[in-house]
């Protein structure tokens, strides 16, 4: 199954399917972004091959909305998510096999060792706060 790509249509119901054990790995890029397009099916492989884990692409300009608040420096950025527990937020190089390493490193922790990483630093309490994508579904 391919990724999920957030629309005003679907925004609640993607909200709904983020329980607090589902992993979220959303890709934070542009339409008009070169880099983004080529990106796109590796992002869909990847979501083929964790279908236990919910893959959303946005596009930051149509979604500003919902994710105008999210700083993105560069294409493409990863989210990566447990419940509330933002693992990881950043810029990657575009090749799919390195966020399939970043997403197998955080699947394979523990329950407590997410709330620890969560919360280990100034950075990981930011990114708690400012780039929750389940509370933004939610405030939207």
């Amino acid at each position: 199954m391919p990724s999920i790509t957030l629309e005003p249509e679907n925004q609640l119901q993607l909200a709904q399917r983020m329980k607090d054990d589902v992993w979220v790995v959303a890709c934070l890029c542009a339409a008009w972004c070169d880099v983004c397009t080529s990106y796109r099916p590796g992002f869909d492989e990847l979501a083929a091959q964790h279908p236990d884990k919910l893959f959303i692409w946005i596009d930051i300009e149509d979604r500003a909305d919902l994710v105008g608040d999210f700083d993105v420096e560069n294409f493409p950025t990863l989210l990566i998510q447990r419940g509330d527990d933002v693992m990881f937020y950043g810029t990657t190089m575009p090749d799919h096999r390195i966020a399939h390493r970043l997403i197998s490193a955080h699947a394979d922790m523990s329950a407590s060792d997410i709330k620890t990483k969560a919360h280990s630093s100034a950075e990981y309490e930011n990114w708690q706060q400012e780039r929750n994508l389940r509370q933004a579904l939610r405030q939207a």
